[in-house]
Parts: structure tokens; C-alpha cells; sequence
């Protein structure tokens, strides 16, 4: 049955996770393709047509992450939460693997998780109960505008959420700063930096 079951893969890799509040755990990495939330910054934009990228079977995805020997898996995209990736997360979890989520919150999230991260844009809004079930909401600063955008958002999740600001990469070293100042002042929030880029691995 689950080589029936296909999804769009635009590239896979075995790393260590970069950023939020699972940075510098081993992860193998599935990027899926597809996305119509179209952040003017982000930095995959090759992934946002699915139809550009290769349909792979559970059963490939899972050989693909055997390769790897963590036990975490992070689905990401383009927008994950398109697709039903319940079947996914269910072999995931069969093989013994730790799933975890990074999406806008702008689909539902469908699957069994055992990290959801969430990471709003103003391009396509989240839904509430995408919010709810984040254990971790990171909020990209690319403006000053993002500190109202991200308040408005953490008032949507749940208590136990993890909640994080994260410069965009190319606006680091003029919001680096802001970030902190805020964070200082509202010490419910952390800063999440994309380390892998620091690191110079993918």
C-alpha cells in the first residue's frame, strides 16, 4: 500500500538541525515540494513547484532515511502540511523514527508528530488550530512590523509553546539587535539562529 503513496521531493539529506529549539540534533531532513505561501525572502523558492521534483514512494523516502543513523526525521518543505502525511509519519514511526514537522501553519496538520514547529507568515495566514498544536512557534524578523505580527500569533498557541524570533538571514545584522532588546523585555521568547549557516553545512 505505501508504495502507492507518493509525495514531491526536492531534495533529502542526513544533518544537524540548524535552528529553533531542536538546534544541534542529528535529523535526516525530507524537503517536499509545493508551496503557495511565497515569502518574498525565503530561500528555497526552487521548492515551491511541485511539479519540478520527483515523486517518491513512502517506501523510497524510508530507504532514503535509513541512510541516515539519527532517529529524528523533520519534514519541511516548500509547505508540508499540504499533503496528508499521516501514512508517512505512521511508517516513519513503525521503523522506530522520532517525526518532526516545520510548516507555516497555513494547512492543517495532518500525522502524528512528535515535534510541530510553526513558523507564521503574513503572505498566507495560519490557522488557529495549526497554532494550537505547535510546540514551538518561529517567528522569521524581517521587519520591525514582525514583533506585533508575532504577538498577535503566540497569543493562538498553546501554554506549553516554545516561542522564538529568528533574523532573516539577510537582515541579521540590523535586526539581530531588536531581537535582542525585545527579548530582553519579554523573556518568554528566545532567539533561534540559523546555525547551520554559520556552520557552513546544509
Amino acid at each position: 500500500m505505501t508504495e502507492l503513496i507518493k509525495y514531491p521531493v526536492m531534495e533529502d539529506f542526513y544533518t544537524i538541525q540548524g535552528e529553533g529549539y531542536n538546534t544541534g540534533r542529528p535529523a535526516y531532513f525530507v524537503r517536499l515540494g509545493g508551496c503557495d505561501v511565497g515569502c518574498v525572502w525565503c530561500d528555497v523558492k526552487e521548492s515551491w513547484d511541485a511539479g519540478k521534483h520527483i515523486l517518491l514512494s513512502i517506501d523510497d523516502i524510508l530507504k532514503k532515511v535509513e541512510s541516515g543513523t539519527g532517529d529524528n526525521v523533520v519534514i519541511t518543505g516548500g509547505e508540508p502540511a499540504m499533503y496528508d502525511l499521516k501514512p508517512l509519519t505512521d511508517s516513519l514511526h513503525h521503523k522506530f523514527y522520532n517525526c518532526w514537522i516545520e510548516t507555516s501553519g497555513a494547512y492543517p496538520i495532518s500525522g502524528d508528530w512528535e515535534w510541530i514547529c510553526v513558523s507564521p507568515k503574513k503572505f498566507k495566514s495560519p490557522l488557529p488550530e495549526s497554532l494550537y498544536k505547535a510546540n514551538e512557534l518561529k517567528v522569521i524578523v524581517f521587519n520591525k512590523s514582525d514583533f506585533d505580527f508575532a504577538l498577535e500569533n503566540a497569543k493562538g498557541v498553546n501554554p506549553d509553546c516554545q516561542l522564538f524570533f529568528q533574523p532573516e538571514h539577510s537582515k541579521f545584522n540590523e535586526m539581530m539587535p531588536l531581537i535582542v532588546d525585545f527579548v530582553k523585555a519579554n523573556p518568554l521568547w528566545r532567539i533561534s539562529l540559523q546555525t547551520h549557516k554559520f556552520m557552513q553545512i546544509l
